[in-house]
């Protein structure tokens, strides 16, 4: 099988998106935002994905699809702004044939999410007094005060788990 430097592009272009999710998972776990910048790259990144493979029109419309009806979610509460960008953005990032499967495994992994969080209100104490000084430590006493308060989940976390299950489990047929 000869690999031309398109086939390589295609094959890394989905890795590249992963790394983009993780980095917004990243920045959602701290500060509960995901950088617009982050998503305008995975956007990006994954329309030349559509574009080197063939599936640019269908995986534009599947990703309108699901902003549209994740705009709808924000509009009522029930989801991030940065989330909604951010899922819009990971729906370029595939075949518009695994877009229901991306977001059913969004959905599972988001329920998941939920579930520790209300379980770990149950467990969690509040912060100790003192600020610590290491950066694990500090991002772990904001989150037990903010899982104590029942703060927002960091929803890029689901997203990138349903990204993760769409490029492990591979194309739908």
């Amino acid at each position: 099988m000869l690999i031309t430097g398109t086939s390589l592009l295609i094959s890394i272009l989905p890795i590249v998106c992963l790394g983009l999710i993780l980095a917004a998972s990243l920045h959602d776990i701290v500060a509960r935002t995901v950088p617009n910048g982050l998503a305008l790259a995975l956007a990006l990144v994954g329309i030349a994905a559509g574009a080197l493979d063939g599936y640019l029109f269908g995986s534009l419309l599947a990703a309108g699809i699901v902003f549209v009806l994740s705009a709808v979610c924000w509009r009522r509460g029930w989801m991030g702004g940065g989330d909604v960008k951010l899922l819009g953005a990971a729906a370029l990032g595939m075949p518009p044939s695994s877009v229901l499967t991306f977001v059913a495994a969004v959905a599972i992994a988001g329920g998941l999410l939920a579930l520790v969080y209300l379980a770990a209100r149950q467990l969690v104490s509040a912060p100790a007094a003192p600020r610590p000084n290491r950066l694990v430590a500090r991002a772990m006493r904001v989150e037990r005060w903010r899982i104590g308060r029942g703060g927002p989940l960091p929803y890029a976390c689901a997203i990138a788990a349903g990204f993760l299950f769409v490029i492990v489990s591979g194309p739908t047929p």
